[in-house]
């Protein structure tokens, strides 16, 4: 193949188009008229020899070949990128959207924090959270180049896929401030109380249950919701306990109402991890943004009041 007939402008344009499934959203996203880029799209079809974006049930869908060709596309204009950009830009200077993906609490405890720090470094940078819906599918994203980030437990990431710890977390029984267990939190006491679990999925076990079982012994889940931000006002107005994140509690609007003890039996903590695709790793705003979410945890020590 002649690589001289090869026109690199239409592969930012079929980047945009694969990432919206939408010419009048990916000409919008590019700045350029939508006439432009339905000729592009037209162009790219020839190129590749598929009609890469389809109508299907009344909506606009990737074809196979579109959607293998999104990854290798990213990564070549990832590349390209790298060579041709000689100095490094400004902070002052960016224009730019991040896109970062993490569930409820951390996104809580970071985001104002965050969006001052940002505001006041790297004003052009505008900050998008994702919704969450879970660690796998945020990896998968951010392969994809939907996310740029993301924040979550990260026991495996890929081999294109960067993290970096950002602190350890410990759980605690959190409970409100007259709650009758706040007196004697023996391991039988706490189970006799109805639980709060946190599941995205509505599960109603967690590894928690799997531990309990080895002991022969079980808890009652009263209720499953799947975000952290409910568990306090059920707490402040029940008999119900939950077993959260430390730092759960810090995002608690009135955290005093509450009391929070170690758990009535040993339970590992876990690592929290930031994460981003190779492909972004001399990407200035990202990387900014990774250096301020990083200082911002740094502040934060997990305990148990």
């Amino acid at each position: 193949m002649n690589l001289r007939s090869v026109d690199l402008n239409l592969l930012v344009i079929l980047d945009a188009l694969l990432d919206e499934a939408h010419v009048s959203r990916a000409a919008e996203q590019l700045s350029l008229s939508q006439s432009a880029t339905s000729n592009a799209l037209e162009r790219c079809r020839l190129q590749f020899n598929d009609v890469l974006l389809e109508r299907k049930k009344g909506r606009m869908r990737l074809t196979p070949r579109a959607e293998a060709l999104r990854i290798p596309i990213k990564n070549v204009l990832a590349d390209v990128t790298r060579i041709m950009v000689t100095k490094e830009l400004k902070l002052t200077d960016l224009k730019q959207t991040v896109r970062l993906s993490t569930a409820d609490q951390p996104a809580a405890l970071i985001a104002s924090q965050l969006c001052e720090q940002l505001h006041q470094t790297a004003p052009g940078i505008d900050l998008i959270f994702q919704p969450w819906h879970g660690a796998d599918a945020a990896l998968e994203a951010l392969e994809k180049g939907d996310s740029d980030l993301a924040i979550s437990v990260f026991y495996t990431s890929g081999t294109a896929i960067c993290r970096t710890p950002l602190l350890t977390e410990q759980y605690v029984v959190a409970m409100r401030k007259d709650h009758p267990l706040t007196d004697d939190c023996t391991l039988d006491n706490w189970l006799s109380y109805p639980h709060v679990l946190i599941s995205g999925k509505g599960d109603k076990q967690s590894p928690l249950d799997q531990q309990l079982a080895k002991l022969n012994k079980t808890r009652k889940v009263g209720v499953v919701v799947p975000s952290f931000l409910m568990v306090p006002p059920i707490l402040a107005q029940s008999n119900f306990v939950a077993m959260v994140p430390s730092l759960c509690i810090s995002t608690m609007t009135n955290s005093n109402e509450f009391v929070v003890t170690p758990p009535p039996l040993p339970v590992d903590g876990f690592p929290l991890h930031l994460a981003w695709h190779s492909r972004r790793d001399r990407d200035t705003g990202v990387q900014h943004v990774v250096k301020v979410i990083a200082e911002i945890f740094r502040g934060y020590k997990p305990s148990v009041n």
